[in-house]
């Protein structure tokens, strides 16, 4: 039996509802009833009524969604006392982050943290978007770092997470340049002739950020998609070996476009094919005896800070 089980059905018998509970717990309907049946299957027994909407739970149920909190509940005193033995690591931080900010963003931020804030020691857990959120969800670190657009918002519950903005960051196309240094695809590309394409894995956040830029845009864009994965870097490598079209945040080619080892794919009098996004924060928000690790707590309490003067500024 897994944890995660006992969390998601405690999620359920809280919602009484199977599709927002698995919106909550991030992970499609389907995966979240499979979870449930997983349960019942190890306590050999129905815990759900079925029959009922809203959902409700069997006698077996309640008896199950009490036992489950105070099991959660120990687990995760537990784990704080274990953390307070580590007298050597509590200090440190703590950060999900997707692939592409933890190669991109996060080693130039940490760096402009020395002025104000002074050094940190972070632990850095690289992941997709899907389980760096996941596993902000399930306590598994202190702070989630991750972009945000309006039109691909996370699902994380208001009332228990919070956030700060951290700035902001421009998804572009770009492409290596010529021998006269001019783009060696410039976009928009033709009907009979579309221009090679590196694009995101189905389901990559950025993936998606670029799908909206190109449905938006007034122009037709014609490319044929030749490569794809779902880390910024390997579209980039491939971009500068001259393979495509790659749409790139900004932090991750400011390098090369300094250098002249990328250029903008658009043809001067093209329209802009770009999209910006917030950079953001998160944590879960302290509830009852539950109390923040002191390193967490003050780095939160100085990007507050900063957030707030950044606001007053504008």
């Amino acid at each position: 039996m897994e944890t995660k089980w006992l969390e998601d059905f405690v999620s359920l018998a809280e919602t009484r509802s199977f599709s927002r509970s698995a919106t909550l717990r991030h992970v499609t309907q389907p995966a979240f009833s499979r979870r449930i049946q997983a349960l019942e299957a190890w306590a050999g027994t129905d815990l759900v009524d079925r029959s009922s909407y809203p959902t409700r739970l069997t006698p077996a149920g309640e008896t199950l969604y009490s036992q489950a909190l105070e099991v959660l509940q120990s687990l995760q005193s537990t784990r704080a006392m274990l953390r307070g033995h580590t007298s050597a690591g509590e200090g440190v931080i703590e950060f999900a982050v997707p692939h592409t900010l933890a190669f991109t963003f996060f080693p130039a931020w940490v760096s402009s943290l020395r002025e104000g804030f002074g050094p940190i020691k972070s632990r850095l857990i690289a992941l997709n978007v899907h389980d760096a959120v996941l596993h902000l969800v399930e306590g598994h670190c202190d702070l989630l770092i991750a972009y945000h657009h309006p039109s691909q918002p996370f699902q994380l519950d208001g009332e228990r997470y919070e956030m700060v903005s951290l700035g902001q960051e421009t998804l572009a196309p770009y492409v290596r340049p010529d021998a006269d240094g001019q783009a060696l695809f410039q976009l928009p590309g033709k009907a009979g002739q579309p221009l090679p394409y590196l694009g995101y894995a189905p389901g990559a956040y950025l993936g998606r950020v670029v799908d909206l830029i190109l449905k938006q845009s007034t122009t037709p864009i014609h490319l044929d998609r030749v490569y794809e994965t779902d880390m910024a870097e390997g579209l980039k490598a491939m971009a500068l070996e001259g393979h495509g079209v790659a749409f790139l945040p900004y932090s991750a080619v400011k390098k090369e476009l300094r250098t002249k080892k990328l250029v903008p794919a658009l043809a001067t009098d093209s329209t802009p094919l770009q999209m910006t996004m917030d950079v953001r924060v998160y944590r879960e928000k302290p509830a009852g005896k539950q109390t923040p690790k002191g390193s967490a707590q003050a780095l939160w309490a100085y990007l507050q800070t900063q957030s707030d003067a950044s606001d007053k500024a504008r």
